[in-house]
This record gives structure tokens, C-alpha cells and sequence, in this order.
């Protein structure tokens, strides 16, 4: 089968469009956070988040270090909580929706600095609808999100992180 010359043209250009409007809109990858630190010590609770937060950390160009000694930065780590909530109930008392909290508390002191930063929290908030007919399907959606709500703390502590200065 042999594709008319014209059809090929409207299709190289459509192409050509498509990746001159993505380039246009400023549309780029993610890439690693700029951080003024080359190292860090985490100390405190150890999280549900740690182990991907040491991750992105090092995917970042960032040591993890097992002292204080020698980091560039110090991070505490005070504490999380999972919350649930009751959003919505139906005419009969059924729960139809809930609200899932998850927060982070922890505190900052870059090296040589002689005080912590205040205790600062980072949330992530979500809603979802619940039946209890679904109730093996509503559980791994609320597993999700609650996963979801975790990557989105590490992502909004890298952005904290990568604010601070020397």
C-alpha cells in the first residue's frame, strides 16, 4: 500500500506542529532540584517517607551522610501523621466520602548556624468517594492516594529544600 505524497506531506508537517507547540509552551522534563548543599544528615523518627525521600536525595546529587560532622545541612525529622476523616454521609448514615490528611513536621539547620529553623509542616489533602459494595476496590484507591500524597510531601520538602541558602 502506497501512501499519496500529499497525505505524507500533511503528516510530516502535523508532526513538525505538534513538537514546535509542545517546544513553545515551555513544556520540559522535571530534572534534578537545584540545592545550595552538597550533603545532608537526616536525624529523628524514621518516616514512612524516609527511604524515598533518601532516594530523591541522592537522584538529586545529594550525600546522605551517617554524622553530623560533616553535612552541609542538618534535617530533623520531628514526625508525620495519617489522618481520615468523614466528609459526606448519605440521608441513611452511610459514609459516602472521606478526607485523607497526611503531614510531615520537621525543622532545618544549615552548617554552622548555632539555631534549628521553626518547626515547619508540609500537608497533602485528598477526597475520594467510598462504597461499601466496592470495598476491595476502594481500598487500593485509598492506598494509592495515600501514596500519592506521600510523593507529593517529598516533592514540596525538595522545593522548601532547595529555598534555603548559605
Amino acid at each position: 500500500m502506497r501512501i499519496a505524497p500529499s497525505i505524507l506531506t500533511f503528516r510530516t508537517w502535523l508532526c513538525v506542529l505538534i513538537l514546535f507547540c509542545l517546544a513553545s509552551c515551555g513544556f520540559h522534563l522535571r530534572g534534578a532540584t537545584d540545592l545550595s548543599f552538597n550533603s545532608i544528615y537526616i536525624q529523628g523518627s524514621t518516616l514512612v517517607i524516609s527511604k524515598n525521600l533518601n532516594r530523591t536525595l541522592h537522584t538529586n546529587g545529594v550525600k546522605v551522610l551517617d554524622s553530623a560532622e560533616n553535612a552541609d545541612l542538618l534535617l530533623e525529622m520531628i514526625g508525620e501523621e495519617s489522618e481520615k476523616r468523614i466528609l459526606s454521609l448519605s440521608g441513611k448514615g452511610v459514609v459516602n466520602e472521606f478526607e485523607l490528611y497526611y503531614r510531615v513536621h520537621y525543622r532545618t539547620k544549615l552548617a554552622g548556624a548555632e539555631l534549628w529553623s521553626p518547626v515547619q509542616t508540609i500537608e497533602a489533602r485528598r477526597d475520594f468517594s467510598y462504597s461499601d459494595a466496592n470495598l476491595l476496590a476502594k481500598q487500593g484507591e485509598e492506598k494509592r492516594l495515600n501514596e500519592g500524597m506521600q510523593s507529593d510531601v517529598i516533592s514540596g520538602l525538595m522545593r522548601r529544600l532547595s529555598a534555603l541558602r548559605k
